[in-house]
């Protein structure tokens, strides 16, 4: 019987702690920025959505910068002041959080996804491979119009009115990353990506140059 009680009050206190943090992000009012009900469509956020963050981000990279935020997007999100004015200033610096309670909401974060994705292998390129897709990257499809990157000396360049892919390796997952490419409207039905026509070997290979583009290769 005694064991029969510190299993359930261990359960208890188990389901109290998981009811706790589960609306953490509720509490920090993250909605009233980002998007977190696929279901929300009527409502204009000011921040990036965030209803599929399970599905895009890795929780390291996201435990990280809700501790130490960064600029992700330099020219501001598209309902910000900032959009396209590279002015960080106008743009409302994102709050950041202690340890624990940023490992929290991103593990709440990670919940959140809206489709099952295709495994997708992350296995670097070739040098004359990912020469071949920093061209069409650059030129065939233009994405550095508006991302910044590395280039294959470790340089950023690039545009600002999109996210910067500079740490896409570490930020992304690749799984994501190859399902944006092909089909972006699963995830946003009012956005600014073209929706490019790869062909599945493109697709991959974009995909796996992306996940090459990491901070520690700067140079």
């Amino acid at each position: 019987m005694k064991t029969l009680t510190i299993i359930i009050f261990s359960g208890f206190f188990s389901l109290s702690s998981t009811l706790a943090s589960a609306g953490l992000l509720e509490d920090k009012n993250c909605g009233s920025c980002h998007r977190l009900n696929a279901e929300e469509t009527e409502k204009s956020f000011t921040g990036p959505n965030l209803h599929y963050a399970g599905n895009k981000f890795q929780p390291k990279w996201l435990s990280e910068f809700l501790k130490n935020p960064e600029i992700i997007r330099p020219g501001g999100f598209i309902n910000n002041p900032g959009f396209l004015k590279g002015d960080s200033e106008s743009q409302p610096p994102h709050p950041s959080f202690p340890e624990e309670e940023a490992n929290a909401m991103a593990a709440e974060l990670m919940g959140l996804k809206i489709t099952k994705q295709t495994s997708v292998t992350t296995e670097p390129l070739s040098k004359g491979q990912r020469a071949k897709i920093k061209y069409q990257f650059e030129r065939t499809f233009s994405c550095i119009s508006c991302h910044q990157s590395l280039n294959l000396a470790g340089k950023v360049r690039g545009g600002i009115s999109g996210p910067s892919l500079v740490n896409a390796g570490n930020r992304l997952q690749a799984d994501w990353v190859a399902d944006w490419l092909s089909t972006p409207e699963t995830y946003t039905r009012k956005g600014r990506m073209p929706h490019y026509k790869m062909d599945p070997v493109t697709l991959i290979q974009f995909t796996r140059f992306l996940m090459m583009l990491k901070k520690e290769n700067i140079k």
